[in-house]
């Protein structure tokens, strides 16, 4: 079975694919399913996808994951099609990898589904915090992985060996294999990325403390890779030439932050983040850690799903399966149906039987062409504002910004001028409340500001 490749992108190499149905592993998307979206990803990788093929079966081989019989298929299959590539719709073992590649020989590579993803972060990571993130996730998926380059351990590194003492004390005898030369280097270069990530993550939480002070709320913008979010994101900033929205899987990695002014003209920061895909790599997920609190530290999530995927009801469930493990769920989340505009009648009446109840729960947009943003900046709105405690303080004439921050954030019922400081009633959100709360009056506070004559 043949798929044309995208004319857009030149093909360096030709793929061929090979998906798994076991039956100890349910996975979200169907096999078919799965298999269409591992050729999505071959081809943002800039792979022609010539073949595929799929086994079930009831648990995987110890050797070759698929079989022997099944594995000599796949390498008959190569030889027809020409193919150097091959990529597993799952993750391959060590020894998986190391078996298949003997048996497919050394002009054919065999790939898993997250060294695919970790080479199109790669290709995709435009800042330093990017690069620096999937390295290290490269890196540690590799570690486990170098038996491939020496399996012979014949190289040998340091040690003179024997009697011959050139090595001097301590380093007599038969010295350091290469493998193991390799894997300290490695293992170096993961702790110096690790230090290097922390450096970000500690600037990430300065300015995070900065908008806290201010108390404008952050909104974080998740959803499966491809859902529109870049779109979305330009859509309400106005921003034509703004994040790069393109019609590829992971077109943005780097997290990128803008503000927005909703209907009663409080300001908000919407954040746009990397793309969420089933079966995403755990090292992804650790490494992207300094960019994935930005949700953990969000007012409201928005969950934006592709309504015209077949599959839209299993991305959302992929997605709640990645917020899962952030432990994200004291947020509160607002799901939105993004691109309504491509739904003729029959497909939404489709749509609203596929996705059952989550429609009633849901905002339907369409990021392209604009239709349902205010109701969706409303919808945000009222989340946001849904639950105020009430709040009666006195501010000092010289803490302004919190003055400001009260009648930006919070709704200002009256204002007294004191000797003190303004006195101010009203409401706030508690994240707001709780930022304000240092200036509840004690009663030598409340004195009235002398009037003069």
């Amino acid at each position: 079975m043949s798929r044309t490749p995208n004319p857009t992108i030149a093909p360096i190499e030709r793929a061929f694919l090979i998906g798994l149905d076991v039956q100890t592993q349910p996975q979200i998307l169907g096999l078919e399913d799965s298999l269409e979206e591992l050729a999505l990803l071959a081809d943002t990788a800039g792979l022609q996808v010539v073949g595929e093929t799929y086994q079930k079966i009831t648990r995987p081989d110890p050797n070759t994951l698929i079989g022997s019989g099944k594995a000599k298929d796949v390498k008959d299959f190569l030889e027809e099609t020409l193919a150097t590539v091959v990529i597993f719709d799952t993750e391959l073992s060590p020894r998986h990898q190391r078996e298949l590649e003997a048996l497919f020989g050394e002009k054919v590579k065999v790939l898993d589904r997250t060294a695919l993803i970790l080479d199109i972060f790669a290709q995709h990571a435009r800042t330093r915090e990017g690069a620096l993130q999937v390295e290290l996730a490269q890196l540690q998926y590799r570690l486990p992985r170098l038996t491939r380059a020496w399996t012979h351990l014949a190289r040998q590194a340091g040690g003179g060996g024997g009697r011959s003492g050139n090595g001097g004390v301590g380093l007599r005898g038969p010295g350091e294999t290469q493998l193991e030369a390799d894997r300290r280097e490695i293992g170096h270069k993961i702790a110096h990325l690790k230090r290097e990530i922390e450096k970000v993550r500690a600037h990430r939480e300065r300015h995070r403390r900065q908008r806290q002070r201010t108390a404008v709320p952050v909104i974080a913008i998740v959803g499966y890779t491809n859902a529109g979010k870049s779109t979305l994101l330009n859509a309400l900033t106005g921003e034509v030439d703004g994040v790069l929205a393109a019609d590829q899987l992971f077109a943005t990695l780097d997290p990128t932050t803008r503000r927005v002014n909703l209907p009663q003209k409080r300001p908000a920061l919407f954040t746009d983040t990397v793309g969420f895909i089933q079966k995403l790599p755990t090292t992804l997920v650790a490494a992207f850690r300094a960019t994935l609190e930005e949700i953990g530290e969000a007012d409201l999530i928005l969950h934006i799903v592709d309504v015209t995927h077949p599959n839209a009801r299993q991305h959302i469930e992929a997605v709640d399966e990645v917020l899962g493990e952030l432990e994200v769920g004291d947020i509160p989340v607002l799901l939105v149906l993004n691109k309504v505009d491509a739904l003729d009648e029959a497909a939404w009446v489709a749509a609203e039987t596929h996705l059952g109840e989550l429609v009633g729960e849901a905002v339907p947009i369409s990021a392209r062409t604009g239709q349902g943003l205010p109701g969706l900046l409303e919808a945000v709105e009222r989340t946001l504002y849904a639950e105020l405690s009430p709040l009666d303080i006195v501010v000092p004439y010289s803490a302004g910004q919190y003055i400001t921050m009260f009648h930006e954030q919070g709704l200002v019922e009256s204002t007294e001028p004191l000797a003190q400081g303004l006195r101010m009633r009203g409401r706030a959100p508690e994240r707001v409340a709780a930022r304000l709360r240092e200036f509840v009056p004690t009663k030598r506070s409340t004195r009235k500001a002398p009037t003069k004559d």
